[in-house]
């Protein structure tokens, strides 16, 4: 396989980055191909503004439109079409970040706003009355794989069902529904640790051995069945589930197979 790893942490001794470096020294070791791109390392710039269109023109900067344009005339700034070139190149997407108020780092989100430009995250395809543009299930990153390994403070309760945070499934979905399949990626459940500020010698031990078998059953791993936009759940244009599917469901499982 060929492994791109996205590490958001500032700190390389954390818990996070220790993940992260230990999913690598796993890949390597069945002989995969790793590329670790860690966000706070790089200096990554992570908010979207004119510097990154140095070729727009224009006094007013429409971003969508600036980033099409950018994209289709290879005028990306450099740091950005590298991280693009890392994603084409792996087959398999890895994004590590501890869990900072219900999202990732602020850092993480500005690398996915900034490197899944138009084009490349989304804005591609045709739209006519039975396919609205390939996203969701299709797209640049079809046929690629992605997972989410994050750290969590509170407890695994906290994030249940009937958890004051809400369920974990609940709060990724904007990140695994709505950033990685949206653009392709067949995304795989993710590795949540809880109670990260509270991890010992042998809870790590546990932990470690668990995101080893994760990794060693990768590609028996199936992906969360999200249902796919232009394959007949949804209506074009509404892009509303179709009659009684999902009928039973609520909230975000609606857009999961059952």
């Amino acid at each position: 396989m060929k492994v791109l790893i996205v590490l958001a942490h500032p700190e390389k001794a954390s818990l996070t980055s220790s993940l992260a470096m230990l999913a690598k020294e796993t890949f390597e070791s069945q002989g995969d191909e790793v590329k670790v791109s860690d966000l706070y390392g790089l200096g990554w710039k992570s908010n979207v503004d004119k510097e990154d269109f140095p070729g727009n023109n224009s006094d007013r900067l429409f971003v969508c439109d600036a980033s099409k344009k950018a994209t289709r005339s290879n005028s990306l700034t450099e740091d950005v079409v590298e991280e693009q070139k890392k994603l084409l190149w792996c087959d398999t997407l890895f994004l590590v970040f501890p869990l900072w108020w219900f999202s990732m780092p602020a850092i993480l989100k500005g690398w996915v706003e900034r490197v899944f430009s138009y084009g490349v995250g989304y804005g591609v395809g045709v739209h006519d009355s039975t396919h609205w543009g390939d996203r969701y299930g299709e797209g640049t990153f079809a046929g690629k794989k992605a997972m989410v390994i994050t750290l969590a403070g509170g407890w695994e309760s906290h994030y249940s069902a009937r958890g004051i945070n809400g369920p974990i499934e609940d709060l990724l979905f904007p990140i695994n529904h709505g950033i990685l399949y949206y653009s392709g990626f067949d995304v795989l459940p993710p590795l949540v640790a809880y109670r990260s500020d509270s991890v010992d010698d042998s809870s790590f031990k546990k932990l470690s051995l668990k995101l080893k078998e994760r990794i060693i059953s990768l590609q028996e791993t199936k992906p969360i069945a999200y249902k796919r936009q232009n394959y007949g759940d949804y209506t074009i244009p509404a892009l509303e589930l179709k009659g009684d599917i999902g009928c039973g469901c609520g909230g975000f499982s609606l857009h999961i197979k059952n």
